[in-house]
């Protein structure tokens, strides 16, 4: 495995020392060496992947030096737009080095949400026109690697891609990480919500812990799933799930479960769903300021004001809360005002390491659901 002290050394000899990007799990390590040794300036934890490559475009433009764009393949889709319109070497010719963790890939079991994303890692970049390597996990090799990049980038002006597979950097933990000061945990919110929602309310929960967390709560309960529809992949874009359900099912409450880390992927999808106005959506976020299913590097959730946004949208109203008496005083104003609203939770950051994961599939999670609306 690699040292990531030495694999940011290695970046920072060959002139890249600037980083941009979306926390990905498998990358959790070096991000969270990176976090601890590049200053916030040369660090940016942007909103998404496409966004994060516009920031390294951005940079080479003011320094003409390259940055580096960290990610999970599952980002290759918000990030194909600038690749293939702005950095692209037929449209401004700009470089940077994408770090891209390899979720799904053939032959090593995981979620199903990656496993198309991983069949398909390296045939985007092909389709893309990108030159890539797979990282090696051995310190000689992998410098090799990384000078060639730089060589490359450096004399054609190109995008160049580093895919890493899983358990190729060693362990390291984040030293910056700091609590946000708060005592409800995410759980027992989720937990607070999903009982005080009425018989015929549906939930759209975001990828993550959040999904995790109510399928538990469900088992715990003895009740079914059929309530709720898990977005295990798709970052970014369970408030407009919900917002398709709640205009076509006026008739109930469809609560979207968020996490700020997701809402502020695509945050201009809140103003959408203000201004289609639905009567009964209840966009529910449960903010720790952190990508908590992915290492727990910050968002910038906990120093914005998130309320104040969702009026600003255009949102009817919306709430904060931070405790358990807080919280049941919101859900009570949630009850009796008319959507789209908005419920910020403010929670701490972590959870329980038993935390299992759904064990029903996509497929049958959608067909529960579907027969739900359908009574």
């Amino acid at each position: 495995m690699l040292d990531p002290k030495f694999f940011v050394t290695t970046l920072a000899k060959c002139g890249i020392d600037f980083f941009a990007g979306v926390p990905d799990s498998l990358l959790k390590n070096i991000c969270a060496y990176i976090a601890d040794n590049i200053d916030e300036k040369h660090n940016i934890i942007a909103a998404n992947e496409g966004a994060a490559l516009a920031i390294a475009a951005g940079y080479h433009l003011a320094s003409g030096k390259i940055g580096a764009v960290y990610m999970q393949n599952s980002g290759e889709g918000n990030i194909i737009n600038p690749l293939a319109s702005l950095t692209d070497k037929e449209v401004y010719n700009i470089p940077a080095l994408l770090l891209i963790g390899w979720r799904g890939r053939p032959g090593v079991h995981d979620e199903p949400q990656h496993i198309k994303q991983g069949k398909i890692t390296s045939g985007l970049l092909n389709v893309m026109g990108i030159n890539y390597d797979i990282l090696s996990k051995e310190e000689e090799v992998a410098a090799g690697q990384i000078a060639k990049a730089a060589k490359y980038m450096q004399e054609s002006g190109e995008v160049y891609a580093l895919i890493i597979e899983k358990g190729t950097f060693s362990d390291y933990k984040l030293q910056k990480a700091q609590e946000n000061g708060l005592t409800l945990s995410r759980e027992e919110a989720i937990q607070q919500v999903a009982a005080a929602l009425g018989e015929k309310d549906v939930i759209v929960s975001t990828t993550g812990m959040i999904s995790r967390e109510l399928f538990e709560y469900r088992v715990q309960t003895g009740a079914g799933h059929e309530r709720d529809f898990l977005t295990v992949g798709s970052m970014g874009h369970a408030s407009q799930i919900a917002l398709g359900i709640a205009l076509n099912k006026g008739d109930r409450r469809v609560f979207c479960f968020d996490g700020d880390g997701a809402a502020i992927m695509h945050l201009g999808s809140m103003a959408i769903v203000a201004q289609n106005a639905p009567a009964g959506y209840v966009h529910v976020i449960f903010n720790n300021g952190a990508h908590d299913s992915v290492g727990g590097q910050p968002t910038v959730g906990l120093k914005i004001d998130l309320p104040a946004v969702a009026r600003a949208l255009g949102y009817r109203a919306a709430f904060s809360a931070d405790s358990r008496e807080t919280l049941a005083a919101a859900l009570e104003e949630v009850a009796h005002t008319q959507g789209p609203l908005l419920l910020e939770i403010k929670v701490k950051k972590g959870n329980r390491p038993d935390l299992g994961r759904p064990t029903t599939t996509p497929i049958e999670n959608k067909k529960a659901l579907m027969e739900f609306l359908r009574k």
